[in-house]
């Protein structure tokens, strides 16, 4: 088994612990298991995942920019 090490911010790592709290889960855990669908995901299903998300923030990622 290889261990990754992820960089996330203050913020997100506060959301991730409510969410996985939310369901009485490690945050380890709750990421693993979302790694986990999102790799058994088919192709079709991650692009429109992927488009809905780009599209949704859109103006967000424009004034970041």
């Amino acid at each position: 088994m290889i261990t990754i090490t992820v960089s996330i911010s203050d913020d997100r790592m506060q959301k991730l612990r409510e969410r996985a709290s939310h369901y009485h889960v490690a945050p380890e855990e709750l990421v693993r298991v979302s790694l986990d669908d999102l790799l058994l995901r088919s192709e079709e299903d991650f692009r429109q995942a992927v488009e809905y998300v780009l599209n949704k923030n859109t103006e967000l990622y424009q004034r970041l920019a």
